[in-house]
């Protein structure tokens, strides 16, 4: 396994050598969204008995970051790899598809893990946030982090560009963070937009973190494991498709 582990501490290097961009910069973004929100609605919102909106909002923001980072870290990978051609030099390896797959997503996980962890250091000097169940939580992190690693070298593959990359994040990932509860409970919403939240694969992420922190949520932390087992199952069927198939890559 040489060649997977030299692929996985290269994804792991890239993006902690600019960590700075990678990782300080979406804490200092979810710090700002915390004083906005907490500041608006603390005292006009409260989602779970005895839990304030603040300490609510922090798990959000952490899966919400952990989300957006872990499938910018895969499908900026790929893309940028594809543009500059040097992405022959990883094709012309002896390593099988599944270590390729297999070590972009590993460090879209880290990434993703890490800016959440950052992201609740940070923010946790605001507000009590109790973990009650720990491994929950852990549970959730490594799955989400999975699925959009697994999601971003699906758009990295299908991209033939930079634009249509932003455009895949800008119009798919960030409006599916965003309506995925990170900021309410989807309860206190009308019953159509209820159920039209639980098509959203993200609200299971984001609804089981936050069952890790408060033994609270929205659906029972079984229902949401199986959803983003299921999702995270066929994303990576996919994406371990279309490097075996060589889709847009071998151009």
């Amino acid at each position: 396994m040489p060649g997977f582990r030299t692929l996985l501490y290269k994804e792991l290097l890239r993006f902690w050598k600019v960590s700075f961009q990678t990782i300080a910069a979406p804490v200092l973004s979810a710090l700002l969204y915390l004083l906005i929100f907490s500041h608006a609605l603390e005292s006009r919102v409260q989602v779970f008995p005895g839990v304030a909106y603040t300490s609510f909002l922090i798990p959000g923001l952490a899966m919400m970051s952990l989300l957006q980072n872990a499938f910018a870290n895969s499908s900026s990978s790929l893309i940028q790899s594809k543009v500059t051609g040097n992405i022959i030099f990883v094709l012309l390896t002896p390593l099988a598809p599944i270590e390729i797959f297999a070590a972009y997503v590993l460090a879209a996980a880290v990434r993703g893990v890490v800016v959440a962890l950052g992201v609740l250091l940070v923010t946790s000097v605001f507000a009590p946030v109790p973990v009650q169940h720990p491994l929950w939580a852990l549970a959730f992190a490594v799955l989400g982090g999975g699925i959009v690693g697994a999601l971003g070298i699906v758009a990295g593959i299908w991209a033939d560009k930079f634009d249509q990359l932003a455009a895949f994040q800008n119009f798919i990932i960030v409006p599916l963070t965003f309506l995925a509860g990170v900021f309410y409970s989807v309860q206190s919403l009308p019953a159509f937009w209820q159920h039209a939240s639980h098509l959203n694969p993200f609200f299971y992420m984001v609804d089981g973190f936050r069952y890790g922190f408060f033994g609270a949520a929205d659906v029972t932390p079984a229902v949401s494991v199986a959803v983003v087992g299921g999702f995270l199952i066929a994303l990576s069927a996919l994406g371990l498709w279309l490097l075996q198939a060589g889709y847009k890559l071998r151009q």
